[in-house]
């Protein structure tokens, strides 16, 4: 969603990415939406990631935590009424709590907690599932799986890695340590996105062996290596290799490894999301919701 509505926006991107766009440009998260249904997607995500009472006391104020979910709710309903398309489901979303790919500022376990709980709350009766997105650590990991669990929501788990070193997170911890400790929690899955599709090859026959349901959903940049805490996505450049088609490719390596979840994240767009819908359907996949 963020990278392709800053893109449609015309805009320079904030702090706050394309969260801000539900205040000023709902109409465009709405017509996004609809454009990614209609590609095929049978899941689609609450436009509300920067959206944290931390990151907005940092980058604007913790009064637009309520209009800014708010927005993100009615535009992803309506925007699964006007498409018209059976068996859509719309996604909570709970992110990184300050900072994508800064693990070392995650905050403590009592802190994320919190967040998570107010995250939850204003979420949960207008979703039909919960991802947990972007956990670049296994704290923030347990926080955000307690708080959906809690409310009793179909939770899907997923981590960002380190793309020198599949099989760990970000902050270092093994991602096999990291799936072990949400045995409490009844996750339904788990996945890995925000990380090279590269990454993803690398770690689904190890994640698909380790937990029932798996999956993967990778972004397009060359490098995160220039994103900064509380700057902006303008540095970040993505790759020009990443076609459509090519996606694909690396996305029926996840499913030919045991993969039954897939998507795309940043600088993923709705014409990556057909291609992949008709190599799917071309190999005879039954694609639905949870």
């Amino acid at each position: 969603m963020g990278q392709e509505l800053i893109r449609r926006s015309g805009l320079a991107p904030t702090p706050l990415w394309s969260t801000r766009i539900m205040l000023d440009n709902p109409e465009l998260a709405e017509t996004l939406h609809i454009d990614f249904i209609n590609a095929g997607a049978k899941v689609i995500t609450l436009n509300n990631y920067t959206a944290t009472l931390a990151r907005l006391e940092r980058d604007a104020t913790i009064d637009l935590f309520e209009p800014i979910h708010s927005a993100a709710i009615d535009v992803a309903k309506s925007a699964r009424r006007k498409a018209g398309v059976p068996g859509v489901m719309i996604a909570g979303c709970l992110p990184p709590i300050v900072a994508s790919y800064k693990p070392d500022l995650a905050p403590n376990a009592e802190s994320c907690l919190a967040e998570y709980r107010a995250l939850v709350a204003i979420q949960k009766d207008a979703i039909d599932v919960m991802f947990c997105e972007t956990m670049s650590t296994i704290r923030e990991a347990t926080a955000a799986a307690t708080a959906a669990s809690e409310a009793g929501l179909t939770t899907v788990m997923s981590f960002t890695l380190d793309d020198e070193n599949p099989q760990h997170l970000r902050s270092g911890e093994r991602l096999d340590d990291a799936v072990a400790g949400l045995a409490p929690f009844g996750v339904s899955a788990v996945t890995v996105n925000c990380s090279s599709p590269e990454t993803v090859c690398a770690a689904m026959p190890s994640l698909a062996s380790a937990f029932p349901m798996v999956g993967g959903y990778a972004n397009g940049f060359q490098s995160i290596a220039p994103l900064t805490v509380g700057g902006t996505t303008a540095g970040l450049k993505a790759r020009k290799d990443l076609t459509p088609d090519a996606y694909a490719s690396y996305a029926m390596q996840w499913v030919n490894d045991g993969a039954q979840i897939v998507g795309g994240c940043c600088e993923v767009g709705p014409e990556h999301i057909a291609q992949l819908r008709k190599v799917l359907s071309g190999e005879g996949y039954q694609i639905r919701a949870f």
